[in-house]
């Protein structure tokens, strides 16, 4: 039932939150701590905010009451952003972080000098990604690598 209400709840809230500026990325229902949660993990250029959570929240709400898309069953709604280091999997994954940082973490076989890399991913296909590292474009393919996610500085 959960993939059901999964399905409902994103037809039913996608096109609120797209018309809000954000794009709805991930629904979730799922059981945390023996209480259902549903879930809604937005994305916007530059990051969301807790604001964002509570527009989006605010929005939505009242639309997944009155379609009961939990069939009556009690549930917590969330609306998060995706994490900081979330792998990035999808084309639309790979499209978000186009011009941004990431760090390449490469499979046993296919390890370079290095087991992982980082540096700024400038073009992506379905077989390979590009990405500018210390200056120079370097072309990967994607079967080679372990995880791709964000790259994290924190200096």
């Amino acid at each position: 039932m959960s993939n059901e209400i999964e399905t409902i709840a994103e037809e039913l809230c996608k096109p609120i939150i797209e018309n809000l500026g954000y794009e709805l990325v991930e629904t979730s229902y799922k059981k945390n701590y023996g209480e259902n949660n549903l879930t809604f993990y937005i994305y916007k250029k530059g990051g969301i905010t807790i604001d964002d959570c509570e527009t989006v929240s605010k929005a939505v709400d009242s639309v997944l009451d009155e379609n009961d898309v939990s069939r009556g069953e009690f549930y917590y709604l969330n609306v998060s952003s995706l994490g900081l280091d979330r792998p990035i999997i999808s084309d639309d994954d790979y499209r978000r972080s186009l011009g941004e940082d990431i760090e390449v973490i490469f499979l046993p076989e296919y390890a370079p000098k290095k087991k992982k890399i980082h540096g700024k991913l400038i073009s992506y296909d379905v077989e390979n990604i590009t990405i500018e590292e210390k200056g120079k474009s370097v072309t990967y393919e994607k079967r080679s690598l372990s995880m791709v996610r964000p790259y994290l500085n924190f200096k």
